[in-house]
């Protein structure tokens, strides 16, 4: 019962975009389409499920003075490997993605995870803690993504529902994310208080 809370614990209560407001920077920056944001998103849920197994495993070698600078390598080389496996098998979406995925290293959803959660559980809590706060990372991205993409270009997840002259085009650019997360983040928290 206890891991099915730390579960989903990420997915509603906690959820790090639309509860915590944490990892703001690759939510504004990749999610000008659902694809985008679904890719961000179980990008960042592999490197923070896997960072958290490897941290509750080792956290007892780990000693005080050196921990945030210990975990901040084991997400490194998880962020190494995933970015070697998108350029190979996913060159379109890296490239989409840019930059955004070598900065998963700083995202403070991961190594806040890392440090609050998975440096004091086991490695089975530490894993569905990881999945959870994943899988509300990711579904925050891509809702975000598909609500921007829709209103700027009438698409969704590159499907055209409407024409796209009758989309806004500052929902694509940096300001409609804005715009949208304040408004996805309003309506969230009306429905978590009714």
């Amino acid at each position: 019962m206890n891991n099915l809370k730390t579960f989903t614990n990420g997915i509603i209560k906690e959820n790090p975009i639309f509860v915590l407001l944490l990892g703001m920077c690759p939510t504004l920056g990749t999610t000008s389409s659902a694809i985008n944001g679904l890719g961000m998103g179980l990008a960042t849920m592999f490197v923070l499920i896997c960072s958290n197994v490897v941290v509750s495993s080792i956290k007892r070698f780990i000693p005080d003075m050196v921990r945030i600078p210990s975990f901040i390598v084991i997400i490194a080389s998880f962020v190494t490997l995933l970015q070697m496996i998108m350029q190979a098998y996913l060159p379109s979406l890296y490239a989409s993605l840019g930059l955004f995925i070598p900065l998963i290293v700083v995202n403070c959803v991961v190594l806040g995870r890392a440090e609050a959660f998975a440096a004091k559980n086991n490695p089975l809590s530490s894993l569905l803690d990881g999945a959870g706060m994943g899988i509300g990372f990711t579904f925050a991205l891509t809702l975000l993504g598909a609500v921007r993409e829709f209103l700027g270009t009438g698409k969704f997840f590159d499907i055209t529902i409407i024409p796209e002259e009758f989309g806004m085009l500052v929902f694509v650019l940096a300001p409609g994310a804005f715009i949208a997360l304040g408004y996805l983040i309003a309506i969230i928290n009306r429905l978590n208080k009714a």
